[in-house]
């Protein structure tokens, strides 16, 4: 790329209208207005990209980087299909099959369709990914003379060993791996192939994205350093520092590291006032360097006491969303300072322990003492305790955390209630805690109804009484029903001999 390219401003895209509001506070911006030096909206303060962008016609790499002999095709292969196929930039030569197979590819919302936020996206990315500063001086404010050929031979060097376009074409037949995620390639499908590394190294669309910012490729740009994939500008970075305010790159010798971040010396300044913070005290807000001056007026708490702003250099002691310095920090009543004791705080005012008691304090609903500051206070139904005196009434042992069981305004521990409520079995008199067995209106736990004579049980199964005890069939029948004198099998009684029935009889 010639880096002195000659053509006027008029001639190159214009991307910014100066009418567009901000897309993330529409109300609050009447406008992008540039700011003198950062890349900020002077209205909003938001990036130049967070705005509506406005281009006079279709996008391009061409327009955004000035490059013009290789990308030919691409750009004819652009005007031929894209009032066709209704997006903003297509992969050239390709048949309208393939192009879909290659969209249906990529994350729908960034498919730059027409009208669609896929094709905002796409014109997003192109800012951020293709910075026209890093492609010409023309864009770079703040370039000076005597570095024009450090930038030309960082141009001159990117274009000789990292740019590059990739292409979209058919697997061969041979299996690939991705070069980007080692996953399969299936012969006959497409992938993209980076002529600097060539088409052993190939990519799945969706994988073809900037190893640092992770975005796809916007148009399939790129830049390959160290057989990593990059945006341009994160490769840009890679070899040069750039401006965290002008979003320049940075070429003289000098300029300043803060915030985990470089700034031209002259850039480094106050958010709001702009003045230089070189060799200055400044805080952050919101990831931003503010002079102690504009820190002060636009975020310093106000003293609840008081009434003035506390300075950055005083303590700021806080307490419910209200704010205090440290000599103000005062009980309301007797004006003892409360720095590292115990305070209460009511109507909007602070207390210390004694004069919060006082005045405030309730009473425990068992023993009647107050509840001093600092100590803990259990409510439930309207009353209030002590920790030690949430106490089960019957074992009078101390509920603390666990579970209870509120009846009749006593509280019970779940053992003491159980024992104290529930059903017993009548048989080994233990609490019925599941379900059990009503017979002759008395409760049994299920394995405890039982027959007395084989302990078999009678949950479920055929049985019958004997003197209020239940028995199972069989031995009922054996203990209490007459015998055949034939058989041994129980009979009903027919005369003073028995027999089982008529057919036993000899």
């Amino acid at each position: 790329m010639d880096s002195g390219d000659d053509r006027t401003s008029d001639d190159l895209i214009q991307e910014i209208d100066g009418e567009q509001r901000c897309l993330e506070y529409k109300n609050n911006c009447t406008g992008f207005k540039q700011h003198a030096w950062r890349i900020v909206c002077d209205n909003c303060k938001c990036e130049r990209e967070c705005h509506d962008i406005h281009h006079n016609d279709f996008v391009n790499v061409r327009d955004r980087t000035g490059l013009q002999n290789q990308l030919q095709s691409n750009e004819s292969s652009f005007k031929r299909n894209s009032t066709e196929e209704r997006y903003a930039w297509i992969p050239p030569n390709l048949s309208r099959d393939k192009i879909q197979e290659y969209f249906v590819q990529i994350p729908s919302q960034k498919v730059p369709l027409l009208g669609t936020p896929g094709e905002k996206h796409r014109e997003k990315q192109l800012i951020i990914q293709l910075p026209k500063q890093d492609f010409s001086p023309r864009y770079c404010k703040f370039l000076e003379k005597e570095y024009l050929q450090h930038y030309a031979d960082f141009v001159n060097e990117r274009q000789r060993t990292a740019y590059d376009i990739a292409y979209v074409k058919n697997i061969s037949e041979q299996t690939s791996e991705c070069y980007q995620c080692r996953g399969n390639m299936i012969p006959g499908n497409i992938a993209v192939v980076v002529p600097r590394l060539g088409e052993r190294y190939p990519f799945h669309p969706a994988c073809f994205v900037c190893s640092i910012c992770k975005e796809l490729l916007v148009d399939l740009n790129c830049c390959i350093k160290n057989e990593k994939i990059y945006c341009e500008r994160h490769y840009a970075e890679q070899i040069r520092s750039r401006c965290a305010a002008c979003d320049e790159l940075i070429f003289t010798e000098e300029y300043i590291r803060a915030m985990s971040k470089d700034w031209h010396t002259t850039h480094f300044c106050c958010w709001k006032c702009n003045d230089l913070l070189r060799g200055q005290q400044y805080l952050l807000r919101d990831e931003h360097p503010y002079c102690v001056l504009c820190y002060e007026i636009l975020f310093s708490n106000t003293c609840n006491e008081c009434g003035r702003s506390i300075s950055v250099d005083s303590m700021d002691l806080f307490y419910k969303n209200k704010h205090w310095h440290d000599s103000c920090f005062l009980c309301s009543k007797c004006r003892d300072s409360l720095i590292y004791k115990p305070f209460g705080f009511k109507t909007d005012k602070v207390y210390c322990a004694s004069c919060y008691d006082a005045a405030f304090a309730t009473k425990c609903d068992v023993c009647g003492e107050i509840f001093r500051t600092g100590t803990k206070k259990i409510e439930y139904n309207g009353k209030q305790w002590h920790e030690k005196c949430f106490c089960c009434i019957v074992c009078t042992n101390s509920i603390g955390t666990k579970s209870f069981i509120h009846k009749d305004n006593d509280i019970y521990c779940i053992t003491c209630y159980e024992q104290k409520f529930f059903t017993r079995c009548i048989k080994c008199n233990q609490v019925i805690t599941t379900d059990g067995v009503t017979y002759g209106n008395e409760p049994w736990h299920r394995e405890c109804f039982c027959c007395p004579n084989c302990q078999r049980c009678l949950n479920g199964e055929l049985f019958t009484s004997k003197f209020e005890k239940p028995y199972c069939a069989k031995c009922f029948g054996e203990l209490f029903t007459k015998i055949c004198h034939a058989c041994n099998i129980p009979i009903t009684e027919l005369s003073s001999r028995h027999w089982r029935n008529t057919l036993c009889i000899f």
